[in-house]
């Protein structure tokens, strides 16, 4: 794993509530990239992913937001769509507007349960005139700010988790991954052991053994759990090689998290190119598993 670095001309920043109840992360790319995206699990919160199918017509993406909130969340990428639109960044229509397209995914915190508190437009905007070219604070920080593994262990001792990053370089190019770990399951190290999982009677449980057991009393809350995944590269890929390095991140969410991409979990993974190295598109895959995994790890780590 390398020093934490962002590709030339991408932009992340985070806007937190001053309690830590909730927030948002944005990661700009005002330039446009190339955009990906893998949805898996069964309870997905998204913006603008049909842009990023490789059936859509190509076309550069200028951000992806993570939020807070939930559905309510969503709300956020209004204020990025219109931050961007203000400095003169999007796709230039016949009637001289220029649209900027910002995709999204958001997840299931504490702000949620709270009408009024959640992540909106304005904090969309903070969020954007926070963003710089380096990666951003990491912990119970932007969407990570209230976020939390090990849902089946007994409620109330459930691990915290948070915003997490790691970088990989793999033939000249920069993969850096951006992460929400807010899962059903568990959050895994490399050799397997525990980073952040819930309690009962006090000790440490595997959500595994929980299952196994036929222990997971009360049930999981449905739908509201989320691992998210930003790739950003300068790698050169099209749309069809974005979705694989998305599709190969998703792989590396599932060495870190335990169960994952569950029909409790809505998990999503995005990947952004600006486009300016060739790599070997298998080097390139496996470097955006390595990192996506190492970035949910932080993510527990961190908080």
């Amino acid at each position: 794993m390398a020093d934490l670095e962002l590709p030339a001309g991408v932009l992340a920043g985070h806007w937190t509530a001053e309690d830590g109840l909730t927030g948002c992360s944005v990661v700009l790319v005002p330039d446009g990239a190339t955009g990906g995206v893998e949805v898996r699990g069964g309870g997905p919160g998204t913006r603008e992913t049909d842009v990023l199918a490789p059936s859509s017509m190509p076309r550069d993406v200028h951000g992806v937001v993570l939020s807070g909130g939930s559905a309510f969340g969503l709300a956020t990428g209004d204020g990025v769509v219109a931050w961007l639109e203000e400095r003169g960044h999007g796709h230039l229509t016949r009637a001289g507007v220029r649209v900027p397209l910002v995709a999204g995914a958001v997840v299931f915190d504490r702000s949620a349960l709270e009408p009024g508190r959640r992540p909106g437009a304005a904090e969309g905007r903070t969020a954007c005139d926070a963003a710089g070219p380096a990666v951003p604070a990491r912990g119970r920080v932007g969407a990570g700010a209230s976020t939390a593994a090990g849902k089946l262990a007994d409620p109330g001792s459930w691990a915290w988790t948070g915003f997490g990053a790691a970088t990989e370089r793999i033939g000249g190019a920069l993969v850096t991954a951006l992460a929400v770990a807010n899962p059903v399951g568990d959050v895994l190290d490399a050799d397997g052991s525990l980073l952040a999982a819930g309690r009962r009677d006090g000790e440490l449980v595997r959500t595994a053994d929980l299952l196994r057991a036929a222990a997971a009393a009360p049930p999981p809350p449905t739908r509201e759990n989320t691992v998210l995944v930003v790739v950003c590269t300068d790698a050169r890929v099209d749309r069809t090689g974005a979705w694989l390095v998305a599709r190969a991140a998703s792989a590396g969410v599932a060495r870190a998290v335990d169960p994952v991409a569950t029909s409790y979990d809505g998990d999503v993974a995005f990947c952004l190119s600006t486009g300016t190295v060739e790599v070997d598109p298998f080097a390139l895959g496996a470097a955006a598993a390595w990192a996506a995994a190492d970035a949910v790890r932080d993510a527990a780590r961190s908080a």
